[in-house]
């Protein structure tokens, strides 16, 4: 009763606000309840299943949230009065709950009206460390498990701009990144800047992508360097005491054995044309006294990438400590000087180096393709990741760092997704890192949580065999519902914690047995968040486009809705377009039917209350034609196949008015809606949301597409929904956030295409949201896109003539 009235009463304030003034508009109240519903809680379970933190949050911060100072800057967004991140997404509150006997505790000593962020168990799981930001300060918080209180341990300010913020060193200690200065002294932007802003380049090629909030003046670099700089503290029991000279530390981690830091710091001079974790760095060792042990390598800006997909700068980098050994640093080098083309066996190499950091690095592997990472199990076996990004591969290895043997286990498409064996579970290592758990030295525990099948996504638990590289299923999730392993309590006893869901049954977690035939042990219950849905239904849609690709959707049909009494409805297809190199892995089933229906404030489902047929995440596939061409070179010519395929199906089920019927997407959904209304005549409108409209303002490559603009000027033309304006005569509206931070959706893509469409005579409304990022957050922002939407689809495509 308390949660209906306190939704009644915020959807009467935001009602009078709007009527007040006189700009933001609220869509029916059914679709209002939706966004607003209270958001199910999130959870984290100790790794022994004793102890369960709940953390709960609201919805959406409200539009003056939003619009409080900010500094845009290196790519950073930050908030000037107290060194954190401008944008996040906080909880609200923090509760413990004993899992064996069921009994929940609040948690004394959080402070009223906590901004919550960063919750971290400690080593032992005895207590769980946060942040709480206030207007002027972020302050760290200790959690004691034993008597359920929260204790600020921290004298100086956090900075939480960039960075990790902080790490455990043990139950006693912890370090993390520290005020030099107060917010107040932030230098204060000169009317008149000490010069023009040059930037040049001496005859090297350095292409980049169209970042956005870039370092741009002298001032910019001057509040870069105030809002980030950090000093490098430890905590013991209160006591905090300096660690090294304050610095920029893009990352510090600490080494399993606790006794030395890796630490990234950036270094000047700053780049105007990448973010702040691609410029120029040093990555150090120094011990908890701050003393620098061994200066590893410095790193150059990013701006001096070569442009293509695989290809990286002819330096070091991936350093990470060795989680099976006290204080190993591992790092990878490109052996083709960052160049994935050229012709050569191996393309990197991952070189260690022990400590005391004094001798030689040895190598441990060479990858043919380019390294991704390892996955640490024990002295004779590690998990090897390489790929692919421009060709969708993937391989991975087991090496055995002790001789430096290497075996292939599998290699696979990136995009075939039934073929994903999923990823080792873990275990917590002699140093208290999590490490590889291999079952009798030869068998690794995989966990793929989605679980792609012809019948649609199965999670399942396999044994695989790494020497005879063979596969035997533990458990799968039944048709019917939905489960996933989230966490393996106990590897050999296979008790786990899973996830569990189905169309009508909100997602709850249970404690399982898998060797036995125990009854599953609820471990919450969360409430059903929309039940104002129930009733509502949804199937897994199949069908096929012209040349042969089979394709599917989620389709949601009214609750009480008879296809044979009520006749066609008006349609809202809503899709983003995926590139693929073969039809085999474009045509596989995504997704579950038997899924619960989250609705987030991006979500097409809001209309299926309001009389729609809903056909969301349509599969848009764009399919290379041959093994040498590209997927983009058709583009346009499939974007239609993969429309009237969706059409097609909904009409012959009888449920589609194909003559009613509209389109929509965000970013590169909204990029695909842009092309179908100036392609085709079979949408009756089209909703795009923050999309790129214009390819040649990313001249260096969008998406998965790696040709530059110079190298395939037509296709940039072609792929440029802006280049057919004038054949855009279906009403499209147009919304944007008006502070996209994205590369390549910056908002003036909106404006130019809005203005091209208005001079040709189009029907078209731009609707630009203050404050709003790439992702939108503000709740009055948030209920008036969901008006704009459900008037325009309304006006002309279920009231259409």
């Amino acid at each position: 009763m308390k949660k209906l009235c306190a939704l009644s009463l915020l959807f009467i304030s935001v009602f009078s606000m709007a009527q007040e003034s006189g700009s933001y508009k609220l869509p029916p109240k059914e679709v209002a309840e939706l966004l607003l519903a209270k958001p199910t809680p999130a959870i984290s379970i100790d790794r022994t299943g004793e102890w369960m933190l709940i953390m709960e949050r609201e919805s959406y911060p409200t539009v003056e949230e939003l619009g409080q100072p900010e500094i845009r800057v290196a790519g950073l967004r930050l908030n000037p009065n107290n060194f954190s991140p401008s944008r996040q997404n906080f909880i609200n509150n923090l509760s413990l709950k004993h899992i064996k006997d069921g009994k929940t505790f609040s948690i004394k000593g959080i402070p009223a009206g906590a901004l919550i962020s960063n919750p971290d168990w400690s080593p032992s799981e005895k207590k769980i460390s946060f942040l709480n930001t206030t207007a002027n300060r972020v302050d760290l918080y200790v959690v004691d498990i034993a008597n359920k209180t929260a204790v600020k341990v921290n004298k100086t300010a956090i900075v939480s701009t960039i960075g990790p913020v902080s790490q455990w060193v043990n139950d006693n200690t912890i370090i993390y990144t520290a005020a030099v200065s107060s917010p107040n002294m932030l230098p204060k932007k000169p009317i008149t800047p000490v010069g023009p802003s040059i930037q040049e380049n001496m005859g090297k090629a350095a292409p980049s992508r169209t970042y956005q909030d870039l370092i741009r003046s002298a001032y910019d670099e001057q509040a870069f360097s105030f809002m980030t700089t950090a000093q490098l503290m430890k905590n013991t029991n209160g006591v905090e005491t300096k660690v090294s000279a304050p610095a920029i530390y893009a990352s510090f981690a600490l080494s399993p054995d606790s006794k030395y830091i890796l630490t990234e710091t950036i270094q000047k001079p700053y780049s105007y044309l990448v973010t702040a974790y691609a410029f120029a760095s040093t990555m150090s060792v120094v011990d908890l006294s701050g003393k620098t042990i061994k200066m590893l390598a410095k790193m150059p800006s990013g701006e001096t990438t070569p442009s293509g997909y695989d290809n990286v700068l002819p330096s070091p980098r991936s350093f990470a400590w060795r989680a099976d050994e006290p204080s190993t640093i591992t790092w990878c080098e490109p052996l083709d000087s960052g160049l994935i083309r050229k012709n050569m066996e191996f393309h990197d190499a991952v070189y260690a180096l022990k400590a005391p950091f004094t001798g030689s690095p040895a190598v441990l592997v060479k990858t043919r393709m380019r390294f991704r990472s390892i996955a640490w199990g024990n002295e004779h076996f590690a998990w090897v990741n390489e790929g692919l990004t421009g060709k969708q591969m993937q391989k991975a290895s087991k090496l055995d760092p002790a001789t430096g043997a290497t075996e292939t286990l599998f290699e696979r498409n990136t995009t075939d997704a039934y073929n994903n064996p999923g990823i080792p579970v873990m275990k917590r290592g002699a140093w208290g890192t999590s490490v590889i758990n291999l079952l009798d030295n030869t068998k690794l525990l995989m966990n793929n949580a989605v679980g792609s099948s012809p019948q649609g996504d199965l999670p399942f638990l396999a044994l695989f065999d790494i020497n005879t590289k063979s596969t035997q299923l533990i458990w799968r999730a039944k048709q019917g519902n939905y489960e996933t392993i989230t966490a393996v309590l106990d590897a050999n006893a296979l008790k786990v914690v899973a996830r569990k869901e189905s169309q009508t049954d909100v997602p709850n977690y249970y404690i399982k047995n898998l060797k036995s035939n125990a009854a599953d042990q609820q471990i919450t219950n969360f409430s059903n968040p929309y039940p104002s849905m129930v009733g509502v239904s949804k199937e897994k849609v199949k069908y096929k486009r012209a040349d042969g690709v089979d394709l599917t959707g989620d389709l949601y049909l009214p609750k009480g809705y008879d296809r044979t009494k009520d006749g066609p409805l008006p349609v809202l297809i809503w899709a983003y377009p995926r590139e693929y190199n073969n039809a085999a892995d474009a045509a596989q089933v995504r997704g579950s039917k038997d899924r619960f229906t989250t609705i987030s404030w991006g979500s097409p489902i809001f209309y299926v209350m309001r009389g729609y047929a809903v056909l969301d995440n349509a599969e848009m596939p764009i399919v290379a034609a041959s093994k040498d061409g590209k997927p983009n070179d058709t583009f346009i010519e499939q974007l239609k196949l993969n429309a009237e395929a969706a059409i097609g199906a909904l009409t012959d089920m009888g449920v589609g008015d194909p003559k009613r019927v509209a389109v929509g997407g965000h970013s590169y959904g909204a990029f695909m809606t842009a092309h179908l209304l100036s392609h085709t005549n079979l949408f009756k409108a089209g909703l795009a949301r923050s999309g790129a409209y214009n390819r040649t303002l990313t001249p260096f490559g969008f998406q998965a597409e790696e040709r530059t603009y110079w190298e395939a000027p037509a296709l940039y033309y072609k792929m440029s929904p802006f280049s057919y304006a004038n054949k855009i005569k279906t009403p499209i509206l147009l919304i944007h956030g008006e502070a996209d931070d994205n590369p390549g959706t910056f908002p003036i893509n909106s404006e130019r295409l809005y203005n091209a469409i208005k001079g040709h005579g189009g029907t078209v409304r731009l609707v630009y949201l203050p404050y709003e990022a790439h992702g939108y957050r503000g709740k009055e922002n948030l209920l008036h896109m969901l008006w704009e939407q459900s008037e325009w689809l309304d006006k002309f495509v279920k009231n259409a003539k």
